[in-house]
Order: structure tokens, then C-alpha cells, then sequence
């Protein structure tokens, strides 16, 4: 799916007077927009060929802190330069933003010229890459979770986020009545995001309380992570202007569900659903059942690519629609992975493990390489789990803590044939940072829990 602006048309507007502003935008390790803002005369008379920044953005964390450890980039490397070069095949317009335009790239070494193995949008191109080598596109949709806030983002954190009031006051799952009172924010969002290209399916109100849904059309795999992080960066913008937040936090509230991204998958080949089969019982093909058993067999070791902060493990509780068994069903939402649209061209398996909180470049990716093993390695389906998945025995377990998810990360065999020892190493201290800080920090229950009684 193209972006809606060319080149040629962006030089147009600019020319009009139309355009003023050219977004450069690059990911982050942890799935965020960084760059610059390029006056638009500049950047479409030589701008566009390349621009520079910190090679500290793939190093950092949530909080921009300049994290040691990393073989890239460190202080006694000097943080030096990436170049940041623009896929002008992303050019798009930024309606929620006054005569502003965008554009991704793609971050390459300051020397040579190649791509950085370890940034978010070449690790996917990588794995999209392989795939088509071995005949396939893959079509991939995400689901976005986000709770939607009556304070802004600045009253928030001067309030130290405590008498955090959702703007919902009730579970409006669905409710069309409950979805009318704060759809001055969702409609703008849904047509900020329609104007820039993004094809949005509708939002609705999801089962918690204050909780929405965004739902934007299946495409191509790197289409849909751009869209994914240009929608979470778009819903926070829009948010703001109208004096209001929202947050895509795995788990916000103890006594809340959490926030997922459920990511839909399946192959296609010469235009055909390669997942298709009507002869089967499920109309599943036997490229599709050996693409699941490999997600299925390295459902542990990916576990970091979807849930990356320790938060992320809080959001694994039963009976909360969030699963905490890495196994496959029909149509059953407690199982990790759920077969969709049985028997039709759009059946595909999504898996319900990450959440919102994820960067969708490494989680796609990640599912892509665990299910093109499965493909090449011609992996046997195993059995598919039925009833409530929670309650069943023996069955393989999503990690329960980040400390488990990073020690399968690194010593995962599949992930470091396919994304390499360097890219595995480097988010392997990430995840090792996050560690590091949680059991640095002293929390709010910690102080609440043994102030007076330890």
C-alpha cells in the first residue's frame, strides 16, 4: 500500500505554499518517531537525498538515557553519525499537523553506506526479504490498544500521575452510545490517520474501562509497522491538541486489563492465499500449519520482541483476555495463538501475545523468522488446544517475567541465524537495561507496602 504523496506532488505544494514542514523520521529501539523537521523548500531541493543524526537513537532507553554496554555506540566510541535516508516511497501528508509533511527512512552506516543491521526497519526488510526469496509476500495487520485520558499529557506528569481520570467512566466495549461521548478525539484520529493514507478501518471501544481500539486494513509487512508506529505517534499528537492523553502501556493500572497489539499474519504467493486450502477441516494448507509450528516452537524465544519492558509481564494475568499459554486454537480468544477467518481466503493465525508497548518492526520480524523456520524446516502442526487455555496443563507457557524472555533471546539458535549474534546482543542489552533499572528503582509499593510494617 503506497503512501499518498509523491515526490513530484510534494514539490508541487511546496512551490504553493501549501507545504512548510518535512518531517524525517527515523525508528527507535523502543518503536517511536525521531528526527528532524526539515523547512520543505530545503529538503525538496536536496534535503530529501540524505540527512544525519546520533547513532546514540539506537542506544538509548524510554527516557533517552545514553545506556552503556553497547558494542555500536558508547562514550569511548564518541557517538558518531548515522545517515538518515529518506524512502520517498513513504511521503505522506500530516493533516493533524499545519502544512506539515513526512517521510520514513532508513538509517545507514556513516561510512559505508549500508543499512545498520540492528535498526528496527532493516531487521523487518531483512526478514520480508527471505520470505520473497522463497516465493512469499507477507501480509501482516496489527491491532492497537490505548486508554484515553481527560488530562493532558503535562497535568499528568506534574501530577505525578496519580487521580488519573479516563475519559470513559465505564467498560464501553462495543457501546456505541459510550464511543459517541469522546469521539471528538477518535473522529479526528480516524480522519487524521485516513488523510495521511493510512486506511483505517474504525475504532471502537474496547473491554475495559476508558480502553480503545484502532484498526487500520491489512498490507505488506513494512507498510504495516510504519503505519502501526505513525498511528501510535498520531493518536498521542492529536491527543495532546485537544488537551487531552492516552497511553499505550502494556499495563497502566494494576486493577486494569492491559493494552495488547495483536499481530495478524499470513503468506501470499502470485496474488493467491498461500494459507488456503479447502479441503482441510480448518482450510489451513500445509504451508500455513508448518509456518504456525514454527511460531508455535519459538513462541518463548521471541517473547522479548512482543513484551519488552518488565511492565509488559504485568499484562499476562488470567481471565483478562491476555494469554498466558503459547499454544493454538480456532477462534478462542485465551490462547496465545488464534486462527482466523477459517475456510476463506483470509484465514491467517494472530498471535495475542504482545502488546502495545511493542516495536511492531522487531515483533513482525520476529514472527516472520520464527514462522519461515517452520516453513523451510517443513514442521509438523501440533494438536490444537480447545476450551479455556488458561486452565490447561502441560502446555507451553509465555514467559512470566523479562529476565526469562531476555535469557531465551540469547541463547536462541533461530533468532541469531536470522537477525544475526550482533542484533541479538544488541537488544539483549536492552533488555538487560531494563532489568538493570527495575530492580535499581524504589516503587511507590514498595514504600507503601513496608514504610511503617517492615
Amino acid at each position: 500500500m503506497p503512501a499518498n504523496l509523491t515526490f513530484d506532488k510534494l514539490k508541487e505544494m511546496v512551490a504553493a505554499g501549501e507545504i512548510d514542514t518535512v518531517l524525517t523520521c527515523i525508528v527507535d529501539m523502543q518503536g517511536r518517531l525521531m528526527g528532524k523537521r526539515f523547512h520543505a523548500v530545503h529538503f525538496v531541493n536536496s534535503g530529501y537525498e540524505e540527512t544525519h543524526g546520533c547513532n546514540y537513537l539506537l542506544a538509548t532507553d524510554l527516557e533517552m538515557t545514553t545506556v552503556q554496554g553497547f558494542k555500536s555506540t558508547n562514550w569511548e566510541a564518541g557517538y558518531g553519525d548515522y545517515v538518515h535516508k529518506p524512502d520517498l516511497d513513504t511521503l505522506r501528508l500530516v493533516p493533524w499537523l499545519p502544512g506539515t509533511a513526512m517521510v520514513m527512512c532508513d538509517l545507514l552506516d556513516h561510512h559505508t553506506h549500508e543499512p545498520v543491521p540492528f535498526s528496527p526497519r532493516a531487521i523487518l526488510k531483512k526478514q520480508v526479504a527471505r520470505a520473497k526469496a522463497m516465493g512469499f509476500d507477507v501480509m501482516m495487520a496489527t491491532e492497537l490498544e490505548f486508554f484515553l485520558f481527560e488530562q493532558s499529557f503535562d497535568a499528568m506528569r506534574d501530577g505525578n500521575y496519580q487521580n488519573m481520570q479516563t475519559f470513559g467512566r465505564y467498560n464501553i466495549d462495543y457501546s456505541i452510545f459510550g464511543t459517541t461521548k469522546e469521539e471528538s478525539v477518535m473522529r479526528d484520529i480516524r480522519n487524521g490517520l485516513y488523510g495521511a493514507g493510512i486506511l483505517v478501518e474504525n475504532t471502537k471501544g474496547e473491554a475495559e474501562v476508558g480502553q480503545e481500539e484502532i484498526n487500520v486494513r491489512y498490507s505488506d509487512a513494512l507498510d504495516t509497522a510504519d503505519m502501526h508506529t505513525i498511528t501510535k505517534n498520531a493518536t498521542k499528537e492529536i491527543a495532546h491538541k485537544h488537551g487531552r492523553s492516552v497511553t499505550f502501556m502494556a499495563k497502566y493500572h494494576t486493577d486494569r486489563a492491559g493494552n495488547s497489539s495483536h499481530v495478524h499474519q499470513s503468506l501470499w504467493k502470485d496474488g493467491q492465499p498461500a494459507f488456503l486450502d479447502m479441503e482441510d477441516t480448518y482450510g489451513m494448507s500445509a504451508t500455513m500449519k508448518s509456518y504456525m509450528a514454527g511460531l508455535l516452537e519459538h513462541a518463548r524465544d521471541m517473547t522479548y520482541f512482543l513484551a519488552p519492558y518488565p511492565n509488559s509481564y504485568k499484562r499476562f494475568c488470567v481471565g483478562l483476555f491476555a494469554p498466558t499459554k503459547a499454544v493454538w486454537s480456532t477462534d478462542n480468544r485465551t490462547a496465545g495463538f488464534r486462527v482466523c477467518g477459517e475456510r476463506t481466503k483470509g484465514v491467517r493465525v494472530e498471535c495475542r501475545i504482545g502488546g502495545a508497548d511493542l516495536n511492531p518492526y522487531l515483533a513482525l520480524a520476529a514472527q516472520i523468522a520464527a514462522g519461515l523456520d517452520g516453513l523451510e524446516r517443513g514442521l509438523d502442526l501440533e494438536p490444537a488446544t480447545h476450551g479455556d487455555v488458561y486452565q490447561a496443563d502441560k502446555v507451553r507457557e509465555v514467559p512470566r517475567s523479562l529476565d526469562e524472555a531476555a535469557e531465551l533471546l540469547w541463547n536462541s539458535r533461530m533468532l541469531r541465524d536470522a537477525f544475526g549474534d550482533d542484533v541479538v546482543e544488541h537488544y539483549h542489552r536492552a533488555a538487560l537495561w531494563e532489568i538493570e533499572e527495575r530492580d535499581r528503582i524504589v516503587t511507590d509499593w514498595e514504600v507503601r507496602h513496608g514504610f511503617e510494617q517492615a
